[in-house]
């Protein structure tokens, strides 16, 4: 099956230098659906995935993950989108200064290897913790491609906190995306009404190796592009081995 071939890569697919650093963290996961920054990819069924983060220097790590898609109308039937990138992190007193970039791939997509389907983003990301509590300020743009109809810009403002005494943490978040479009029918893929609004609310338990949690997702379009980005409740349970 593709998606079991995707979470494979990702979990097995590490540079032999970067396992010398350090030995990478895999999280393997189940969720009830697949929704980013407010619509569904999954079409609402269940998904399996399967993540790992390598650190190579200080501060630099590389990551991958697999989610099963089981064929995504979004993304041109996929059978999964696999995520590759690069993180780099700094600590300059209370705030953590972020640069990433990724590359989103969609195995099983029209066309040869989803060949069309792909594309890249690249985000800068400034948090500040103080005690049990933290607040992240993002940016992810994504420049000019044919996949996704032209451009796309996610600026999202994100905060948690652990309840004292017990393993829960509350966390959520709120997020614009915008962009420029060329290509009217591709640009539906991350904006199916234009520029809008995502939010959500999380509440997530975690015990050892185990986590659990159940997350609230919805945005601001309506009308016939809602079908796959109104309000939703999703469950999921984690293991990190």
């Amino acid at each position: 099956m593709a998606w079991l071939g995707a979470i494979m890569l990702a979990g097995h697919a590490v540079p032999a230098a970067a396992q010398m650093a350090s030995d990478p963290t895999v999280t393997l996961e189940a969720a009830s659906d697949e929704r980013r920054r407010g619509l569904d990819w999954s079409d609402g069924d269940p998904v399996l995935r399967g993540t790992v983060s390598v650190p190579v220097a200080q501060g630099l790590s590389l990551d991958g993950a697999a989610t099963t898609l089981w064929g995504s109308n979004r993304h041109g039937d996929a059978d999964a989108v696999i995520d590759l990138g690069a993180t780099y992190m700094r600590q300059l007193g209370g705030w953590r200064l972020s640069a990433e970039g990724r590359y989103h791939l969609f195995p099983g997509a029209s066309g040869a290897n989803g060949d069309g389907w792909g594309y890249g983003e690249v985000g800068a990301i400034a948090g500040f913790s103080l005690g049990p509590a933290s607040m992240d300020l993002a940016a992810r743009y994504a420049p000019r491609q044919s996949a996704i109809g032209g451009d796309n810009l996610y600026l999202s403002a994100s905060s948690a906190v652990g309840i004292p005494g017990t393993p829960l943490t509350l966390s959520g978040h709120v997020g614009h995306s915008s962009g420029d479009v060329r290509d009217a029918p591709r640009a539906t893929r991350l904006r199916p009404d234009g520029g809008y609004w995502d939010h959500g609310v999380a509440l997530d338990w975690y015990r050892g190796r185990w986590s659990a949690g159940l997350r609230y997702a919805n945005s601001s379009i309506d009308g016939p592009a809602s079908r796959h980005a109104g309000a939703s409740l999703i469950a999921r349970v984690g293991l990190t081995l």
